[in-house]
């Protein structure tokens, strides 16, 4: 077995040498079992991934050593393995999660009231009128509206099966594709689930959707915090969050909670911004005027005060209502005063997602035991 010629290394010559390990107990090598994945070399540095089925494994340090061992007896004492074996699990290697997502973005709020699936809908049509390629998934399982602000209410996602999985396709319409629970319940009966049961109607419309390649999925979460909340950030590593808030002094103290869960430790989901909707009165009649009903400003203060992005304020016009109500967003028509005002928003999202991906590493998916 011995050999200390420097000639140039090859994963083939890494897998030949490796086979002269077997795992204890059985009758088969490393590499024979599927063990041995992902083999690096640069120079004299050999890496590879060394894959268990379970993490408690007892022989994960002994065979780490054997490899080590058998790569210097094998390919020559020269080589530099020490270290650079990663032990990972089978649960490690499963089919990444919305792979061909580039950024997912949640849509939360402190409370209810505050017009956050009005704000995320028009987002995402907003996001998609720069000819970007997005998704939208409603999280809000308890109150889904989505289907009506689109105009989808009668709509069904239809079925098929891809790669020999079963996946769900979503309805597209104003160049966003969209997946709510709302197609899959009755819309005259209130949705009365457990929060399992919740969670896992999330996951579905997660990993069983069929996205394909987007720039942003937007996932409208319910508001507060809840085990909807968790499930996301344990299911997928979100990009980034944005809030929805009103200006009045209630709403505002909502926010700091919601800003909080998603900067803390636990879960280390970067805040992209506040976005301020209601943020004053404009009647048809009189669109030069400005009535602040709610109060001035009370985003915008919140967000000096946080020190994040206030990402725009949204007015409240009669225009907006009519066409949620009509399946129309108002975000189709960018040449109105509102539509305007999302298509600041969506110009103002897409700028702190990108110097959000220069400035931090890729977010990861929270650990289940970290963050209970």
């Amino acid at each position: 077995m011995a050999g200390t010629s420097r000639k140039l290394i090859v994963p083939k010559n890494v897998t030949d040498a490796l086979r002269f390990v077997f795992y204890p107990g059985s009758r088969e090598d490393i590499v024979s079992l599927g063990m041995v994945q992902e083999i690096r070399i640069a120079g004299q540095r050999i890496s590879f991934s060394l894959v268990f089925q379970r993490s408690d494994d007892p022989n994960i340090e002994a065979l780490v050593l054997s490899c080590e061992e058998t790569v210097k007896e094998c390919l020559g004492e020269h080589m530099e393995i020490e270290g650079n074996i990663a032990v990972k699990f089978v649960h490690d290697m499963e089919r990444p999660v919305l792979s061909q997502v580039k950024n997912i973005v949640a849509v939360a709020s402190g409370k209810g009231g505050v017009g956050k699936s009005t704000v995320a809908v028009n987002l995402s049509v907003a996001l998609a009128n720069t000819g970007a390629k997005v998704g939208l998934i409603d999280a809000d399982i308890f109150g889904p509206s989505i289907p009506k602000m689109f105009g989808a209410e009668s709509d069904r996602p239809t079925g098929e099966k891809v790669r020999g999985r079963e996946v769900i396709n979503p309805i597209e319409k104003y160049g966003v594709k969209f997946l709510s629970i709302g197609f899959f319940v009755d819309s005259e009966n209130a949705v009365i689930w457990r929060g399992p049961m919740a969670s896992n109607a999330l996951k579905q419309l997660i990993t069983e959707g069929n996205w394909g390649e987007l720039d942003y999925l937007l996932i409208d979460l319910p508001p507060g915090t809840s085990d909807i909340h968790l499930t996301l950030v344990q299911s997928v590593p979100v990009t980034g969050a944005v809030i929805v808030t009103t200006p009045q002094d209630v709403a505002l103290a909502d926010v700091i909670r919601g800003v909080g869960m998603f900067q803390s430790k636990s879960i280390n989901v970067p805040v992209l911004g506040l976005i301020e909707n209601m943020s004053w009165f404009t009647p048809a009649e009189l669109p030069e005027n400005k009535y602040y009903i709610f109060g001035k400003d009370g985003g915008k203060m919140l967000a000096d005060k946080l020190e994040l992005e206030l990402l725009g304020q949204i007015p409240i016009v009669q225009s907006i209502c009519e066409s949620g109500d009509n399946g129309i967003p108002i975000a189709t028509n960018p040449e109105s005063f509102t539509g305007a005002a999302f298509a600041e928003v969506a110009k103002n999202v897409m700028h702190q997602v990108r110097i959000r991906n220069v400035e931090r590493t890729p977010t990861e998916k929270v650990n289940t035991i970290k963050a209970t």
